[in-house]
Order: structure tokens, then C-alpha cells, then sequence
């Protein structure tokens, strides 16, 4: 039985043997395809591959005949390079699902709390409140949502954020409420009553 030079080239979907029989007789040229193994005759000429390295779908396999070298196209039924044309495992090279190694300092960085920018979340829920309170429904926003809204600010907050919130609110008698207590630390916080109005005190 006469050896036959042959190499291989793949992608992630398919395999390309080149079997290098020169003037090969297409009608003497026989290829069978089975899910683990590849044959090639051609009279005294006989290539065996088995067990393949991958499993192959032998429906969409095919060959085609030339003046130097028989091309077999293998197409893989699982996505992957094999490395070789040949192997024991079912299908090694197929991807397995990647696995999160944390860092080690991820602890680290999850424990450690960075202090917020609280300011800035006010004035986008405000932002939001605004446009709640402009659409169709007569009931959405209002003073309920923004309630809930401080109550959620409060509970999450730091101390400093919390003392900042409570001296501005009543030193300023419900006017301001700042969440920045390096500012509000400093001293009595004014009265600032909205535009077109005058704050008095209860029944003055």
C-alpha cells in the first residue's frame, strides 16, 4: 500500500486536507466521511484518519479533484481549532465557559466606601421630579416622591452627610437642605425663602 503526502490548514469551522496525488482519475478517487473518521483511495493509494480530533458533520463535507493534490473540506460540528488531524478526545479544543477570578485586591476595593457626591444626585432626582410632575398624569411626582426621595438620601448617607442635611434644614427653617458639611460645619445657616415670598416665623 502506497503512502500518500498529504498536509492540513484550518479555521474555527472547518479543516482542509491536501492530499498530494498527482493525476489522480476522478472516477477512481473514492473519499468517505464518518462523524470521527476520513478514508481516501485511489487503487494502491489508501489514507486512513481515524479517530479524527474533533467530530465532523459528514453532510457538509466534501472534496474536489485536481491536476496535483485531492482537497477534502471537513466541516466541524463544534466551533474550534484542533491542532491536529487526529486525537482521542471527543472534542478538547471545544471553548469552555471562562471562570472570574477576582483580583486579590478586590475585597480591598469593595470594602472601602467612597463618600458620594450627594449634591449632584439631588439635583439630578430634582431634575427628574420636574419632568415627572409635567406628564399627563395629574397624580405622578408631587411632594410624596420627593419625600421618599430625601428619606432614601438620609438613610443612605454618612454622618457628616446626615448632621449637614438636619442643621441646614432647621437652621434655615426647612428652606435649605445641603448635603455638605464642611459648608454648613462653618456657621448658622440663612433663611433663603423662594423667590416672590417672605418667610416668617410660626405666628409672627
Amino acid at each position: 500500500m502506497a503512502s500518500i503526502r498529504h498536509e492540513f490548514y484550518e479555521t474555527d469551522e472547518r479543516l482542509t486536507i491536501s492530499v498530494f496525488d498527482k493525476g489522480a482519475d476522478p472516477a477512481q478517487v473514492a473519499v468517505s466521511f464518518e462523524p470521527r473518521s476520513l478514508s481516501y483511495e485511489n487503487g494502491d493509494k489508501r489514507l486512513q484518519l481515524a479517530p479524527l480530533k474533533g467530530q465532523i458533520d459528514p453532510s457538509k463535507s466534501d472534496y474536489t479533484v485536481g491536476k496535483v493534490k485531492i482537497e477534502i473540506r471537513l466541516a466541524k460540528v463544534a466551533a474550534g481549532r484542533w491542532g491536529s488531524l487526529v486525537g482521542d478526545s471527543p472534542d478538547p479544543l471545544a471553548a469552555a465557559p471562562a471562570t472570574f477570578t477576582p483580583s486579590a485586591t478586590a475585597p480591598v476595593e469593595a470594602a472601602r466606601k467612597n463618600r458620594k457626591n450627594w449634591d449632584s444626585i439631588t439635583q439630578t432626582i430634582l431634575s427628574t421630579e420636574k419632568d415627572v410632575t409635567s406628564s399627563d398624569d395629574p397624580n405622578a411626582g408631587g411632594d410624596a416622591t420627593v419625600n421618599d426621595f430625601f428619606q432614601k438620601l438620609y438613610a443612605d448617607a454618612d454622618e457628616d452627610t446626615r448632621r449637614a442635611m438636619l442643621k441646614s434644614y432647621q437652621e434655615s427653617g426647612g428652606t435649605t437642605l445641603s448635603t455638605n458639611w464642611d459648608e454648613v460645619g462653618k456657621g448658622n445657616v440663612e433663611v433663603k425663602p423662594p423667590e416672590g415670598s417672605e418667610w416668617k416665623k410660626w405666628g409672627a
